[in-house]
């Protein structure tokens, strides 16, 4: 990009809105003019590391809705919680609504919402407002996915026919925060938490390059779902002392496990096949996916774990917690892989990237707020199946009312 940069305001100041704004550091034309959070504080912190790391001198606004109607900013990036982000899409309307001139893109994080009924109404809202949209799933812009699935459909497919399994799974030892464990206002569990991420990146490897979403429609959907550690009252306890009382997982547990298998058809019939797994009940190093794509003659397989860097100390270095090596870090002692630049290994630098191009050029990028809908179809197909112990088709009109029993903390592992 060139010219006068894209100015963006982000909502919310979590974990994953400080990778956003770690990523900016390698995207040129972008600066954060703006942010808003649920409390001050935590805005003025991510406004703080923003100016810190050069990418923006951002105001810090009270609500979404000011935001989105100031002329200084551009767009806007939703990182709130999930339960949230409904209201605020229906401020930034407000707020755009305000304007003389209209927001370039509107990009909301993974996932678009609790449930297919929310994500509907999110692409609606989008639609009113007339505003490119971009949905924010980093794992397809990971360098080692785009250049693997690059590879095997230029040099494999046209010569032993396109790839026919995808494979994909995201495992860590648990959420930073209260509300992620909470059913009520993530919509889910694991799966909805993660199981986003296998998805949507399993359907893109399985897509030919350059070929519509619509390339693939997606027939059958099994999943399961389980609580295999954190209901335990060992681990119960822990959680309710790390998290506070609000998170009780001997009365309102979310599950912690998930498998899903997805079966698609592609536009000359052929049946192909996405694997998907999750779990919060993982204890490695820490955040762990391990990618794969099959086909007739070749296959790729790579996990993000496999750094090229490690470092080793011995028990005689006491070393706080924290998670200076990689995320969701498990130990300060002993053998562990080191991700020098987490954003831009886990894709945030790429999909930044991309997004923001594509709004400072008036275009749509690659993923929409439609793609992230067909990921919460696929979601609430998962879900249920699992309560419903059967295959379920997520072509199912009925999908767009379902209601998972963990978001309405009925669920009982």
């Amino acid at each position: 990009m060139s010219g006068t940069p894209l100015r963006i305001g982000i909502v919310g100041a979590g974990f994953n809105a400080r990778f956003h704004v770690q990523a900016l550091v390698a995207v040129r034309g972008v600066v954060v003019a703006g942010v808003q959070s649920r409390t001050r504080e935590s805005a003025q912190e991510l406004a703080g590391l923003a100016s810190e790391l050069a990418v923006g001198e951002a105001t810090v606004f009270d609500d979404a809705e000011s935001m989105a109607a100031d002329p200084g900013v551009d767009a806007i990036w939703i990182n709130c919680p999930n339960d949230a982000r409904l209201d605020v899409m229906r401020a930034i309307v407000r707020g755009n609504a305000r304007r003389s001139e209209p927001l370039l893109g509107i990009a909301c994080e993974k996932p678009l919402a609790r449930t297919l009924g929310e994500a509907m109404a999110m692409v609606e809202l989008a639609s009113e407002a007339g505003v490119p949209t971009a949905y924010l799933e980093n794992m397809i812009y990971v360098p080692a996915v785009q250049r693997g699935k690059e590879i095997l459909w230029r040099r494999g497919a046209p010569l032993a026919g396109r790839p026919y399994l995808a494979r994909a799974a995201e495992e860590h030892s648990g959420p930073h925060s209260p509300w992620f464990w909470m059913g009520t206002r993530t919509g889910g569990g694991a799966l909805i938490d993660m199981m986003c991420h296998g998805l949507e990146t399993a359907r893109w490897l399985l897509t030919e390059p350059g070929a519509p979403r619509a390339s693939l429609t997606p027939v059958e959907v099994t999943a399961r779902i389980g609580a295999l550690k954190w209901t335990q009252p060992k681990y119960a306890a822990q959680l309710a002392e790390e998290m506070g009382p609000e998170v009780d997982y001997t009365k309102s547990p979310s599950e912690d496990y998930a498998s899903a298998s997805a079966v698609y058809e592609t536009s000359a019939g052929q049946r192909v096949i996405t694997e998907a797994t999750t779990s919060w009940s993982y204890v490695g190093a820490g955040l762990r996916h391990t990618i794969e794509l099959l086909g007739p003659e070749y296959s790729m397989n790579l996990s993000t774990l496999d750094t090229g860097l490690s470092v080793f100390f011995s028990r005689r270095i006491a070393s706080e917690e924290g998670e200076d090596l990689l995320e969701k870090q498990n130990a300060e002692v002993g053998l562990m892989p080191v991700v020098p630049d987490e954003a831009a290994h886990y894709g945030y630098v790429g999909e930044n990237r991309e997004f923001a191009r594509a709004f400072a050029r008036g275009d749509t990028p690659e993923l929409s707020f439609d793609d992230g809908l067909e990921v919460a179809r696929l979601l609430a197909a998962c879900y249920r199946s699992a309560e419903e112990g059967r295959v379920i088709d997520p072509r199912d009109p009925e999908l767009a009312t379902f209601e998972p029993a963990v978001s309405r903390g009925t669920w009982r592992g």
